[in-house]
């Protein structure tokens, strides 16, 4: 079962990652039109990025790769990317595609076009931006599923131990050495994998030296190294304590507190390297991110331990009990650094539904949900019988207290006798009372440890196995949802970057509606109203394509004898400048007004609907650079 929801997880989320990092803003503009070639490109980005070898790809007017320098950053600033450019560029329009690693471990890719002069009279189309190879990313995100299984088991399973403290720890460690396996090939896996799946490569090149090296010189690199090294530890401490977990006892303070610390520093190779390592609050977020994970493999963990002792050993009571204690606590931590990271990686309620985020953070929502009644179920569950106990108990101390009294002389020297020997007026444990004028009869012994069970205490413990089943289960289906999450652009950096990019004036038409009205003193005359709208393409400084539609008042187009339109900018007492408009039949255009300066500019509109009306209407337009 396991097994399945993860394999059906991972093809329904298998789609490429997105990053933390969104680009904020370009130099040369997208779709910008320069006059003289720029000496360099620069990209601008909502959070510190990594360069990679081949981070700019950039293409003449011809489709021909221009020679650059080498990438770098601006002005020593971690969120910018610079590539020098050729001093004898060109003319002609020309596409850059760019692609960088952002502080969160994520590749972003992109792609732009600039002119220098004039723009080519066929752009070239822009190359592809796929942000990962397919079979490369896949196998990327499988291991990355397996490692945060794998570190569950592992750090859940040694605090169930140290936390729980089983009689026999024996039938757990077979979980320790399957979850340190597991964690110790996953991350070598990712280690190799981290070079082709940065640069968008096959599998193939996972043995390429040249991307190990240069891996092992990233941030994620490093985290992954580090990682390795916490795991060599902890296999000395499995070994120091091999005899100790060999004969069924609990590990001492010592152990107990090294590993306390390893499992701190393998939470902390997580978030040093992903989202809580960028954006606002970084201490706070990487603290919260350390005991979320470290909660989350304590619940999952101790959930795979206790259903491990529920089919392979017996199972005291005071064993659940103490787990369900420690799995409360870990709900409680779970909550409330969830809530947190939840509100930094959303930044408003819009994004829950208004971003991919949002809608994993939902579906999430719904898994703990159902993971919270699986867990109040097995609560109840334990607290039946415990209370099944107890009274069993009570009722079996009370039968051996009870004092005989039998009738005549000899009973009563014979009881006399016992108390003086014990002194104390009471039977020996496990006898009740004897019939009127004869000895004491031998009652029923108390069941010893590890008898078989009732038929009600068989039943719960089975519903206790199936509760438990549940909970793992969810509890999967909750990781690989936190998983997702970790490769998703958060709804608060979605929101930047939409920000920022309308901020840097990216390319998008200018469209002004300018109603009118011409009226007439003449008795009976008939008035003429409706609209203008003129949209000018792409509204930035420099040439623009120009539209303009007449409307009537129905909404109709209208035709009329003549349309004007001017544009003055007031502040620099330039203007007015005619944007000479013809009719193109049913409609008015001028394929190029040239607006030198970014501003306010006033636009004039006439409208002559005869020989002898007509009207000029004004609004004010924003020119961009």
């Amino acid at each position: 079962m396991l097994l399945g929801t993860v394999l059906v997880l991972l093809l329904l989320g298998g789609g490429p990652a997105s990053a933390h990092a969104a680009l904020r803003g370009a130099d040369p503009a997208d779709g910008s039109v320069v006059k003289a070639a720029p000496g360099a490109i620069t990209l601008t980005f909502t959070e510190s990025v990594g360069l990679l070898d081949d981070s700019f790809r950039v293409f003449d007017p011809d489709n021909r790769r221009v020679d650059t320098g080498e990438a770098g950053h601006a002005d020593g600033r971690a969120d910018t990317a610079r590539i020098k450019l050729p001093a004898k560029l060109g003319t002609g329009t020309f596409t850059v595609a760019w692609r960088v690693v952002s502080a969160d471990s994520h590749p972003i890719a992109g792609a732009f076009t600039f002119s220098v002069g004039t723009p080519s009279a066929t752009p070239p189309a822009l190359p592809g931006t796929s942000v990962e190879n397919p079979a490369t990313g896949g196998l990327f995100n499988i291991g990355r599923y397996l490692a945060y299984l794998a570190a569950a088991l592992l750090v859940g399973t040694a605090a169930f131990i140290a936390v729980c403290r089983p009689p026999d720890v024996r039938p757990l460690r077979g979980l320790l050495l399957a979850g340190w396996w597991a964690l110790a090939g996953s991350t070598v896996f990712l280690l190799l994998l981290r070079g082709p799946y940065e640069a968008g490569t096959g599998p193939a090149q996972a043995l390429d030296p040249s991307g190990l090296t240069r891996t092992l010189g990233t941030r994620p690199g490093l985290a992954l190294v580090a990682r390795l090294a916490l795991l060599a530890a902890a296999a000395g401490l499995l070994l120091w304590q091999r005899k100790a977990l060999g004969e069924g006892k609990r590990p001492p303070r010592a152990a107990l507190l090294t590993g306390a610390t390893l499992a701190t520093g393998l939470a902390l190779t997580w978030a040093g390297a992903e989202h809580a390592s960028a954006g606002i609050q970084v201490p706070a977020a990487m603290t919260s991110t350390v005991l979320h994970l470290l909660a989350m493999a304590v619940w999952l963990g101790g959930l795979a331990s206790l259903l491990t002792l529920f089919y392979r050993a017996s199972v005291p009571s005071r064993v659940v009990g103490r787990f369900s204690q420690l799995a409360g606590v870990s709900v409680t931590v779970l909550v409330v650094t969830g809530v947190y990271q939840s509100w930094r990686g959303l930044g408003s309620v819009a994004a829950l539904t208004d971003t991919t985020y949002g809608r994993v953070l939902l579906a999430k929502l719904v898994a703990v949900t159902l993971l919270l009644l699986a867990g109040a179920r097995s609560r109840r569950t334990v607290t039946r019988e415990r209370t099944a106990r107890n009274v069993t108990v009570e009722a079996a101390e009370a039968q051996e207290a009870r004092v005989p009294e039998p009738v005549g002389g000899r009973a009563e020297g014979a009881a006399g006798g016992l108390a003086e020997g014990r002194g104390e007026g009471r039977v020996a444990a496990g006898t009740v009372d004897a019939p009127a004028g004869g000895p004491p009869l031998p009652g029923k012994p108390r069941p010893p440890a590890g008898a078989a069970l009732t038929p009600a205490e068989d039943a719960q413990r089975r519903a206790l196995r199936r509760s438990v089943l549940a909970e793992v289960v969810v509890s999967v289906v909750v990781l690989v949802f936190t998983t997702v999450l970790t490769g998703t652009l958060p709804g608060r950096a979605a929101a930047e970057a939409a920000t920022a990019e309308q901020s840097a004036g990216l390319p998008v038409a200018s469209v002004t509606n300018i109603p009118f009205t011409i009226g007439s003193d003449s008795p009976g005359a008939r008035g003429v109203s409706g609209k203008v709208q003129v949209t000018l393409d792409p509204g930035r400084v420099g040439d623009n394509g120009l539209q303009a539609v007449v409307y009537g008042p129905d909404g109709g187009f209208v035709s009329i004898p003549e349309l004007r339109i001017s544009f003055s900018l007031p502040d620099q007492d330039i203007g007015p400048l005619d944007a000479k408009v013809t009719d193109r039949g049913g409609y008015w255009a001028a394929d190029t007004v040239n607006l030198p300066l970014p501003g306010t500019w006033e636009m004039k509109v006439t409208v002559r609907v005869s020989e002898t009306d007509q009207v000029s209407e004004s609004k004010p337009v924003e020119i961009v650079r």
